[in-house]
């Protein structure tokens, strides 16, 4: 049987012959993810979980200082200035140190080390938080405040970040009057002037912050070692660094104990105590473990005095409510 030939396709004058091949879909750049991403890029870069520890001195440093609970007010104008400023200081501090910071195994992960943010957008992002915490004090609150809340961001960056941190083993221990700040920042919003107990409240997180810090330092000391930052376990003996980090255990002790008959009741007094014990137990057995040779473990005093902190401001608060 004989097949028709079969005539080609021929397109009009107005038509368009299909494609043998199909166009491939268009793929549509996923902006809302990217934007997602960044986003997360800058609120990493305000280190949130530091701010929750300097919050959490805060709130019962207000509450000590009105007697009972501020006015709603004031304390949320406070905590949400508090927790910008912390944000324009650590921002600022990820823009000094980016550097560093991409040397480091335990900051590796940071907006600017991995160049998920730019730094001259982490540098304006630092700043404006800066200028809005500052501004937020001082129409919500007080004047005092709001210019103890850029002493505190100015210190960090630059006394701490800029002049200390390279230079001297000792930079924890002077720059770290900067974490003692919030203290002052949230007795001033409330009563418009600073007194004796918001000076003990300030000496408890000063005397606090090198064994914190420095038992995090024992961790990571190959890290700082790698980035040329001379912190106490880089350039001290293991011995000399356990001895001060007990050194300024009792002293964070006996400052808790000394706001006891200055400020507060039997309730905190007998926490505090407890929780005195506590951490000298955990910095006793880092140097215990240190003189035998044995790892010291610091990430458990690490914790610990996190825990310390957290308590004793809790039982600030707990004792003034029941008074």
């Amino acid at each position: 049987m004989t097949q028709t030939p079969v005539a080609p396709v021929s397109a009009g004058p107005h038509e368009v012959l299909p494609s043998a091949t199909p166009d491939p879909p268009k793929v549509r750049p996923a902006r809302p993810k990217r934007r997602r991403s960044t986003l997360k890029s800058y609120i990493a870069l305000t280190k949130p979980r530091i701010i929750e520890l300097l919050l959490v001195t805060t709130l019962p440093a207000m509450i000590l200082a009105a007697g009972g609970l501020p006015g709603w007010s004031v304390v949320v104008a406070t905590m949400l200035g508090g927790t910008l400023a912390a944000g324009s200081a650590n921002a600022l501090n990820c823009y000094v140190d980016r550097d560093i910071d991409a040397l480091m195994r335990r900051t590796g992960h940071r907006p600017l080390a991995r160049h998920d943010v730019s730094p001259t957008g982490a540098l304006v992002f630092g700043l404006a938080l800066g200028v809005i915490a500052v501004l937020l004090m001082g129409l919500a609150t007080n004047w005092l405040a709001a210019g103890l809340t850029a002493v505190a961001i100015s210190f960090y960056v630059i006394v701490y970040t800029m002049l200390l941190k390279r230079r001297t083993a000792q930079n924890i221990v002077w720059g770290g009057a900067a974490g003692c700040m919030p203290v002052l920042i949230g007795w001033s919003a409330v009563t418009h002037s600073l007194a004796w107990a918001p000076l003990v409240l300030f000496g408890i997180v000063f005397f606090w912050t090198p064994p914190h810090f420095w038992a995090l330092a024992i961790r990571y000391r190959e890290d700082y070692s790698r980035a040329g930052v001379p912190m106490l376990p880089v350039v001290a003996a293991p011995m000399r660094v356990a001895r001060e980090i007990v050194i300024y255990a009792w002293l964070t002790v006996a400052a808790s104990l000394a706001l006891w008959p200055l400020a507060t009741g039997w309730v905190y007094g007998v926490l505090a105590s407890a929780a005195g014990v506590v951490l000298l137990v955990g910095a006793h057995r880092l140097l215990q473990r240190t003189r035998r040779g044995e790892n010291a473990k610091p990430m458990q005093l690490f914790h610990l005095s996190n825990s310390y902190l957290a308590f004793v401001f809790v039982a600030i608060a707990v004792d003034t409510f029941v008074r």
